[in-house]
């Protein structure tokens, strides 16, 4: 899964501008928990992240079928 989420910042850094933090971490108490903090410029760009190869291969493709539980939350700034 490490490998997995350090590949998939790799190619979100190098070709989506409209993402403004992708950030990968773990739990140092419970290393199989993860957590992806992401930011994007607006809701295009998280919209156009989801379709971008590199998601549809790592993120659905294995990513996804090896996770045990998934929580996920969407927020918006406030200003």
């Amino acid at each position: 899964m490490e490998a997995l989420l350090l590949e998939m910042m790799a190619a979100v850094r190098g070709s989506e501008p409209g993402c403004l933090l992708y950030r990968p971490t773990r739990s140092p108490s419970d290393r199989d928990v993860f957590l992806l903090y992401e930011e994007y410029r607006d809701e295009e760009a998280f919209d156009a992240h989801q379709r971008t190869p590199h998601f549809r291969r790592l993120i659905e493709g294995k990513v996804s079928p090896l996770l045990l539980e998934r929580v996920r939350e969407i927020m918006v700034p406030i200003a």
